[in-house]
């Protein structure tokens, strides 16, 4: 039988690990990327116990810890004044898998570093698809096409291959302007070390974590949108305006937006899930399946996951894709449902969206449980268990 071969439109986090677990189960993997050279605008991301298993297995652990950052027990939450909140996870329930924070730069490099040359084509923008007998074709704006087995579309929040697989979901403005940016850890002299620090205010929050070996601060600040703007962390934010909406709050929080030299603006949207994803030999992926809000750090965990399921069943049928890429579909989806779900109710409580303070402690601490759910899943021995049903 001949090799399966798999398009992948998006050089992101989730369309490189997918192409990596593709290639690693003996299938045919090519990436197809719209920018020039492979790289992120933006700053941090988190890597949580339930993607970290899955880099572990593709022998990329090692790379994560050397560039990442340990997000420990020092981690802490706090009301706007400083006041404590007893809730905090930092690993999963067994304490064996810690989260990692990473500059998304970093990330994608090692994934890329582990992908054969040619594995990737950048300056690809994909603008059409078209089903063939037996597979799929992609058209290109450098005038190319490329045909395949399997398409996966991995190309984001503002797909292209969406539109052939379902109606596109609605963005919902969620009321919130995320800034974003790094503070260099010298110039906080005393900060905690390892750790994941929240402060919850009404309507507002901020978190800061490390990454790069604790060596650089990363900073998202959540405040009430003003206007109306495309998602993208490209938008320039004005420091000044950013120390000004969180004027008052717990004095390490003024300290850190002090050292505060260039920021990253953008609105946020909520979607409702896709109807479905799949589409005879075209599927969905990461942020073009199920585009969520940040509050949970679970975009590019879940693309990750997606990946391996993705590969995972589509080397246990590989004669009948089709059936693969709709097994696929039928275990990620309730699962990325309910955390599309879940970080909408995150941001309520991070933005203190109750009547009474003590009533939000008390949900943040219930809220572990939904942490502890996500992170101490399987996703490889979740697709292993579908894939015996499809041989």
């Amino acid at each position: 039988m001949s090799t399966l071969r798999v398009a992948v439109v998006g050089g992101g986090i989730g369309g490189l690990f997918a192409a990596i677990a593709l290639r690693e189960r003996g299938m045919e993997a090519t990436v197809y990327e719209q920018a020039a050279a492979l790289g992120e605008i933006g700053a941090g991301v988190f890597v949580t116990p339930n993607s970290l298993r899955l880099l572990d297995r593709m022998g990329l652990l090692g790379r994560v810890e050397e560039a990442g950052a340990l997000i420990g027990p020092n981690s802490a939450y706090f009301r706007d004044d400083g006041t404590p909140i007893p809730a905090r996870v930092s690993s999963d329930p067994s304490g064996s898998r810690p989260i990692y924070g990473m500059h998304r730069a970093d990330l994608i490099e090692i994934l890329a570093g582990a992908l054969p040359a040619g594995a990737v084509a950048t300056g690809h923008r994909c603008v059409g698809y078209e089903e063939t007998d037996g597979g799929g074709r992609l058209r290109f704006t450098n005038g190319t096409t490329a045909d395949a087995d399997v398409v996966v579309g991995a190309d984001g929040i503002h797909s292209v291959l969406q539109g052939h697989v379902v109606e596109p979901s609605t963005p919902i403005p969620s009321g919130s302007v995320a800034y974003r940016g790094l503070v260099p850890r010298s110039v906080l002299p005393g900060w905690p070390v390892e750790a994941r620090l929240l402060w919850m205010g009404e309507g507002r929050h901020i978190i800061v974590y490390p990454m790069r070996g604790d060596t650089l601060l990363n900073f998202v600040g959540f405040v009430p949108a003003d206007d109306v703007m495309r998602e993208s962390w490209s938008a320039p934010g004005d420091p000044k305006e950013l120390a000004a909406e969180f004027a008052g709050w717990d004095a390490p929080v003024g300290r850190l937006l002090e050292h505060v030299q260039y920021t990253f603006r953008s609105a946020l949207h909520d979607r409702e899930p896709l109807a479905r994803w799949t589409a005879g030999r075209l599927t969905l992926l990461g942020d073009a399946a199920h585009p969520m809000l940040p509050h949970l750090g679970q975009g590019a965990n879940q693309s990750i996951e997606d990946g391996m399921a993705l590969a995972t069943l589509l080397a246990a049928s590989p004669q009948e894709p089709q059936r693969a890429l709709l097994a696929y579909e039928r275990i990620r989806k309730p699962r990325t449902d309910a955390i599309q779900a879940g970080a909408r109710g995150q941001g309520r409580r991070f933005n203190s969206e109750f009547d009474e303070l003590d009533e939000r402690d008390a949900a943040m601490a219930e809220s572990e449980r939904f942490l502890h759910w996500l992170y101490d899943h399987d996703v490889l021995a979740e697709a292993e268990e579908e894939g015996l049903a499809l041989r």
